[in-house]
């Protein structure tokens, strides 16, 4: 049984079948990948996964508990952290000022803005806050306002604020969207540093075959709404499915 398991699961918009059946199984420290055209239901799926939509029918257990009826930031304190398309920073506050807000939610759950500038002063929160900018070779920009940096710069602030709350699953989804080459190789190395500290679960959505099986132990692929084939990313690389999938070519 993986850390994440989805049975069965069903979504639909009115008459649009968005997901049809899904199973999914994501085993502990492994990195899955989720890939498929546009349309196929990816994003409808990593939706249904953090509490902003709800399936009509099926489960999703993480951990041996049920995601379902739980609000976004009860399946965050969880253990579920998810990484935006775009990049979902507090463009207004500086690097360190974005990082201690996720170490306050940690520690206390839900609070009120009026006692964040309190916190800002807490040595322990902001030790572990810049213990975790060192970690993504952030710490120089600490005092940086988040709006002004690049977009490769504010996904690893993202990522970081995601790491520092220690999730045991990391949803990306398209982490390396809009990116330049450079940016997105700096992003896996990113990732494949993560990897390899253990103890984390990582499930991307991405377009980026290059990001895909660079990072992937195991490769889902969608088509409306259904998955196609699961397996290792050497057995997908030419799978006849996933090439009718993406190019319309028959078996």
């Amino acid at each position: 049984m993986g850390i994440l398991e989805v049975k069965d699961v069903n979504k639909r918009f009115g008459g649009l079948q968005a997901l049809g059946n899904v199973n999914l199984s994501v085993a502990d420290n492994t990195v899955h990948a989720i890939i498929g055209p546009n349309g196929a239901g990816k994003s409808t799926l990593l939706n249904c996964l953090v509490g902003k939509l709800i399936p009509d029918t099926g489960s999703v257990m993480f951990a041996g508990q049920s995601v379902l009826g739980r609000k976004p930031y009860e399946i965050n304190q969880m253990g579920i952290s998810r990484v935006f398309q775009t990049p979902e920073i507090f463009g207004d506050l500086t690097v360190m000022e974005n990082m201690m807000i996720p170490c306050l939610a940690k520690r206390d759950g839900s609070f009120r803005m009026h006692a964040f500038a309190s916190v800002l002063g807490e040595k322990k929160l902001r030790a572990r806050a810049e213990e975790m900018l060192s970690e993504v070779k952030m710490l120089d920009k600490r005092n940086m306002h988040a709006a002004s940096m690049s977009r490769g710069d504010k996904r690893r602030l993202e990522m970081a604020m995601c790491l520092v709350q220690e999730p045991r699953l990391l949803l990306l989804d398209e982490p390396t969207a809009g990116m330049a080459r450079a940016d997105t190789n700096n992003t896996i190395d990113l990732l494949k540093d993560i990897k390899a500290r253990g103890n984390i679960t990582m499930c991307i959505i991405e377009h980026d075959m290059h990001v895909v099986f660079s990072l992937a132990d195991r490769i889902t692929v969608l088509a409306q709404g259904t998955p196609l084939v699961e397996d290792t990313p050497d057995k997908i690389k030419g799978h006849p499915k996933v090439r009718e999938a993406y190019l319309g070519e028959s078996a």
